[in-house]
């Protein structure tokens, strides 16, 4: 069975319930795929392992999937870039975020790449189609707050650390610095 479509089915029900918080509230299966897309396509990512993690980023950090669930069904190493990659919500939300800050450079270069990739969705999304309540100090904060995570994950993906670039000049541009 191919890995790749394992894994989406596997997101896609995993995340079936949930929503963006978009203004069209469009269904949370596209971020993660919207990930391992941004690795393939703009990153030059082929690492099987890797992509099927990016679609699995946020399956135990927003569902009540476990780590050893992952390991079962997708290996290892899988589980450990999806672990790498997921906040522990037992943990109040500006402790986690000061987490992904000082946490970003000790990841693994595979972890590195999704994060990479994970925020360049997030920011993209933020940017095109904001949730619907989050006045733009909240958008600009966001953006500030995902420059200084991203700061700690540059040097394994050039393509994605350019893209990224540009999506910060015009978040900053738009929301006002």
């Amino acid at each position: 069975m191919n890995r790749i479509l394992q894994a989406t089915h596997f997101a896609a029900i995993k995340h079936t319930s949930q929503r963006r918080k978009n203004p069209a509230l469009t269904p949370y299966i596209n971020h993660p795929v919207e990930v391992a897309w941004l690795l393939s396509s703009l990153g030059g990512i082929e690492d099987e392992d890797i992509l099927i993690a990016a679609l699995l980023h946020d399956t135990i950090e927003d569902t009540q999937t476990t780590r050893e669930e992952i390991v079962m069904q997708f290996g290892e190493r899988v589980a450990g870039f999806v672990s790498e990659c997921s906040d522990d919500k037992s943990l109040a939300k500006a402790e986690r975020k000061r987490l992904q800050i000082e946490n970003a450079p000790k990841k693994s270069h595979g972890a590195k790449c999704i994060k990479l990739a994970d925020k360049l969705s997030n920011l993209m999304s933020m940017l095109n189609d904001p949730p619907l309540d989050w006045p733009a100090d909240r958008q600009r904060d966001y953006f500030l707050w995902a420059m200084s995570v991203v700061a700690g994950l540059r040097g394994v993906n050039q393509a994605l650390e350019i893209e990224l670039d540009k999506v910060f000049q015009e978040g900053l541009v738009k929301l006002g610095n």
